[in-house]
């Protein structure tokens, strides 16, 4: 019997999960066994999985879980090097030249386990089955306005956290944004059309700022993109690959600019193809907003687990997403699961 088993997140400031306990009866009934985790931080309570009948383990006993069991969950593993004999569901960030992501990968090729990464879980036209696109979008647009909104006070943001939801932060922002005394920036998105960017846009535009979207159509020449320095603000939602161009290079923090923050939702510092190369490190929720420049100030925002700020939404929404995808692990050579393999044996093929 195919045998699922949720871990606890592990990482800091996570509280969401792939599946909901309405999903996990879903897996029951369509013959999968289910083991969650108890979790100190889950947004979702044990007692929703155990009403849908899924067995219950200890926080963080995965690495004890039997060796056919398949350990999902969403953030990286603790750094530890420890061989990893199980297949994972997760996202790895190892596949697009993270230095952090070699480690990765050579502790399942010595613990001979598999590497089923879930921002390459793809359909037959190449479309990603599930994203927290919408909700980190969303999130790191409030972020960059709330770093906008401490420059107005000559401050850095600070530090940032859970909403019990979306509607929670849109009032503290909003509150944020009318103590600056100023008119509302403006902003340019880039990557507007997909999930993304729909959501950055949408939570800008509900705060009343005037948004400037840009697509594959506005980028395919490759740059210099000079518009991007004459907002006040820029979104990245462009998930980063060898033919994205750069948007902000190393020399516009001593250009003459409008621009004094940035939202870096796609977040890939560590990336060989890093668009956004001002900056060389992730941020984090107790210190949002890295400054590059001083005069005028450029900060950057490139949080990596924004969707975590809105913690319930965030895990309904992609676990939704996810539901079909996982009713079909009772079959891991096709569909979504063999092409993940399939990825992952190709980069396996460098360690």
């Amino acid at each position: 019997m195919t045998h699922l088993w949720v871990r606890a997140e592990q990482r800091e400031n996570e509280d969401r999960v792939g599946l909901t306990p309405d999903g996990a009866a879903a897996l029951i009934k369509a013959g999968i066994r289910v083991t969650v985790e108890e979790s100190s931080v889950r947004a979702i309570g044990i007692e929703g999985y155990k009403d849908a009948g899924c067995e219950i383990a200890a926080e963080n006993s995965w690495p004890d879980a039997p060796l056919d069991a398949i350990i999902f969950g969403l953030k990286e593993l603790p750094e530890d090097g420890t061989p990893l004999p199980h297949r994972h569901i997760m996202f790895g960030h190892a596949f697009k030249g993270q230095h952090s992501g070699r480690a990765l990968l050579e502790r399942f090729k010595v613990g001979g386990g598999t590497l089923y990464d879930l921002e390459y879980l793809v359909d037959e036209t190449g479309r990603r089955v599930a994203a927290f696109g919408y909700w980190a979008g969303f999130a790191g647009a409030a972020v960059t306005l709330k770093a906008w909104a401490a420059q107005q006070h000559g401050k850095l943001c600070g530090p940032v956290g859970a909403y019990k939801n979306k509607d929670a932060m849109m009032d503290e922002l909003r509150a944020e944004l009318d103590a600056t005394g100023a008119a509302r920036p403006n902003a340019i998105v880039i990557g507007a059309l997909g999930r993304v960017g729909t959501g950055a846009s949408d939570l800008m535009e509900a705060m009343g700022v005037t948004v400037t979207k840009w697509d594959m159509a506005e980028t395919a020449h490759g740059g210099p993109f000079p518009e991007i320095l004459d907002h006040d603000l820029f979104i990245n939602c462009i998930l980063a690959g060898p033919q994205t161009p750069v948007f902000v290079p190393k020399d516009a923090v001593a250009a003459d600019r409008k621009l004094t923050a940035i939202g870096d939702v796609a977040c890939d510092p560590d990336s060989d193809y890093n668009p956004v190369p001002v900056y060389n490190k992730a941020t984090s929720w107790d210190a949002p907003a890295l400054r590059v420049a001083d005069a005028p100030v450029l900060d950057v925002m490139a949080i990596d687990n924004l969707p975590s700020m809105l913690p319930l939404e965030s895990s309904i929404d992609y676990a939704g997403q996810l539901l079909a995808s996982l009713e079909t692990l009772t079959d891991l050579t096709s569909g979504v699961w063999g092409r993940a393999e399939e990825t992952f044996r190709t980069h396996m093929k460098d360690i």
